[in-house]
């Protein structure tokens, strides 16, 4: 696992995630990552594209965005239940999500700063 100490190590974008196996990979090398479980035509999962953006370049924490569609065990592994849910992982482990809908980048700025 990867504890971060050099920000240029740590992607400046949200990085798309094509399944389980990249998902996993991805949250063990980077602490903290957020990842956000979106499908396509979600229009609130749209929306939160410049939200999450931004978490990816004013935070720590690396972000991932994952189509649980597309590897349809996702859903029931990471208890997806609606979209956007967003999943905060620190050291591999799920630490606190969120799945309200739209969520203000303050709001998820301070969740990341918080949970992490």
């Amino acid at each position: 696992m990867n504890s971060r100490s050099d920000s240029d190590s740590v992607p400046d974008r949200p990085v798309e995630l094509a399944d389980a196996a990249a998902l996993e990979a991805f949250v063990e090398e980077y602490s903290p990552a957020l990842v956000e479980f979106v499908t396509d035509g979600c229009g609130v999962c749209a929306s939160m594209e410049p939200v999450v953006g931004g978490v990816a370049r004013g935070t720590e924490a690396a972000v991932g965005i994952v189509n649980p569609r597309d590897d349809p065990p996702l859903i029931d592994d990471y208890r997806i239940t609606s979209v956007p849910t967003l999943v905060l992982f620190v050291d591999g482990e799920e630490r606190d999500r969120l799945a309200e809908g739209f969520v203000s980048g303050d709001r998820l700025t301070e969740f990341v700063a918080e949970a992490a």
